[in-house]
């Protein structure tokens, strides 16, 4: 299998230009793939494209006429970032257009058939194909000849398709998120809300195996067969403000400094799950992964049932030991994620309960689990994950005392706040930080993950070589790393395994190592082993990761700043691995 992330579509018919609708829809993607972007419109039965390698504001040089369009903005995984890699592909005779979010993974057998057909593809793309063969099988109706080609497409799609002589738009979802955003006398298609949320907050989340016909006056759903299907439409409930940088640099963060009111929501979410599991399994990917080990030592410690924490990527590829007496816990910001997704629907066949820890609402994991619980951080659209890490953990501790019928204590609010205040002091201690080039982050117990995660949000976006260890494993060979070159971010607050993880400190300072350390306010003892400190307010044990998490992500942060890095869209890196 061949994998793939985020690319952004959108699509609009109604009375309107469409340009200007299309270029903004994709600006507000552009989280989700940013190498390339481009949009088609339709106007006097003639198909005008616009598209340029780079970011979505390339296009505002030229405007197209025309109230009927599509859009795309790309990560590039067929073919190096450039014009001619660029969505929207057209036909040869230019009657038709296509976008494309996902992977073809046939499309080099469907190139060879269009080649012995006398049809050679311009770009290096897998997705151009699907306009060429769609161009052949049309025979006076768009959604029909959609329905014949995809029936030939192996791998995960979400499609928009558009003929130069009609007024509607057909679009195609099997393993990647489109969604229909209903209007008055203008209907869109999009990969998610954020693209629409200016024009209406009514949609209708496609399924898989369905396709979708819209005019400006028109929505039907199908299924690959062409029989018509029922369909729900839905409210959404946040609103463009939430989504917007409210006078922060960059929208990360903006979404860390609102932790606490995420916290705050989160707190206020009940569990009803039957306890009649025996084991549960988390899976996840990414950050969601580190969310789900803290999970795993809260859980076992608090309720006293065995936990394991699977990276969903690799879970179907291993023998899958689970019964209808787990409990599977499916852990995703977007609800999209591919590999968590299909290690979802493993488990349902497996006869395991499925759980949801889910920040969209109706995406499509959401959907598929047995039951679900959102975590309430709102949109999300800085690609490094923030606030909706804060979010699952307290979902996590909320379950771990649900588990025992007790009461969560709310006070990690006002920690969460205080700990916010240390941001101008950690910038500071980044501005001696930032110009190196690889980072040691070391925690013991809980806070491993934590230490996992910290040295996620580096690499993430500034682009700095970080790796994270227990901190009993130093000797096992990490130790030869250390030198005055690497630091090493310790976490060692003032709990259960306080004097171990002073005691790997010390290790490291005898082979001269540079040490920062987040410690808890008043220990002053850490000062004879730290370079520097980071003290962060007192909580009971179990509590330190929210405060940590917030002190690493502004440590990630402040250093991306300084050196700077694109914080909100990093390079190669898209909001969720969508399609695998």
């Amino acid at each position: 299998m061949l994998k793939a992330k985020m690319c952004g579509i959108i699509g609009y018919v109604g009375e309107k230009e469409a340009n200007d609708i299309l270029i903004a829809g994709l600006e507000r993607l552009e989280y989700r793939g940013y190498d390339s972007a481009g949009i088609a419109v339709t106007h006097n039965n003639t198909i005008s494209i616009n598209k340029s390698e780079g970011r979505v504001h390339n296009l505002k040089k030229e405007k197209l006429d025309g109230t009927i369009g599509i859009g795309h903005t790309r990560w590039a995984t067929h073919g190096p970032p450039s014009n001619k890699n660029a969505h929207p592909f057209t036909c040869n005779e230019k009657k038709f257009v296509v976008v494309h979010n996902g992977i073809i993974e046939n499309y080099l057998e469907l190139k060879s058939g269009l080649h012995r057909s006398g049809i050679s593809c311009t770009s290096d793309t897998d997705s151009e194909v699907i306009v060429h063969l769609i161009a052949q099988a049309y025979g006076g109706n768009l959604k029909e000849a959609v329905c014949k080609v995809i029936k030939h497409l192996q791998g995960s799609y979400a499609l928009c398709v558009m003929h130069k002589d009609t007024h509607e738009l057909v679009g195609a979802r099997n393993g990647s998120p489109l969604l229909i955003g209903i209007g008055k006398g203008e209907n869109f298609f999009a990969s998610d809300a954020s693209a629409i949320i200016d024009y209406t907050k009514d949609v209708i989340y496609m399924n898989d195996f369905q396709i979708a016909e819209i005019g400006k006056n028109l929505v039907t759903v199908f299924d690959f067969d062409g029989v018509e299907q029922s369909h729900e439409i839905k409210k959404i409930d946040w609103n463009l403000e939430q989504a917007q940088k409210s006078g922060y640099k960059h929208f990360m963060l903006k979404e860390i400094f609102e932790q606490p009111s995420v916290a705050q929501e989160s707190l206020k979410v009940t569990f009803a799950i039957r306890k009649d599991f025996s084991r549960i399994i988390f899976v996840a990917c990414g950050t969601a992964s580190y969310a789900g080990l803290v999970g795993k030592y809260i859980i076992e410690k608090i309720a006293k049932i065995p936990v394991v924490n699977e990276i969903a990527s690799e879970f179907r590829y291993k023998e899958c030991l689970i019964s209808e007496k787990d409990l599977v816990i499916a852990i995703s910001q977007s609800g999209e994620t591919a590999d968590t997704l299909a290690a979802v629907r493993l488990a349902r066949q497996k006869g395991a309960r499925t759980l949801g820890l889910i920040n969209v609402v109706d995406s499509t994991i959401a959907r598929e689990v047995d039951s679900v619980v959102y975590t309430r951080a709102g949109p999300e659209i800085g690609v490094a994950s923030t606030k909706a890490f804060i979010s699952q953990l307290v979902m996590l501790y909320k379950f771990a005392f649900h588990l025992t019928e007790n009461g969560m204590s709310n006070d990690i609010v006002d920690k969460i706040k205080e700990t916010l205040k240390l941001s101008e002091s950690i910038r500071k201690l980044a501005e001696q930080y930032y110009t190196c080039q690889n980072f040691l982050y070391i925690g013991r117990n809980i806070h491993f993950p934590l230490a996992l995660e910290g040295a996620l949000k580096l690499k993430e976006i500034s682009y700095i070589h970080a790796e994270a260890y227990p901190a009993g494993e130093l000797k096992h060979g990490p130790i030869a790393l250390v030198c005055t070159e690497m630091p090493t971010i310790a976490i060692c607050p003032q709990d259960s395994v306080y004097e171990k993880t002073y005691s790997n400190i010390e290790e490291i300072k005898a082979r001269n190592g540079k040490v920062i350390t987040i410690a808890t306010e008043g220990d002053e003892r850490i000062r004879n082993v730290s370079n520097d400190i980071i003290y962060v307010p007192k909580v009971d044990d179990i509590f330190y990761p929210f405060v940590i998490a917030v002190v690493l992500q502004l440590f990630a942060y402040h250093i991306a700043d300084l050196r700077d890095c694109d914080v909100d869209k990093p390079r190669n890196l898209a909001k969720s691995v969508t399609v695998e």
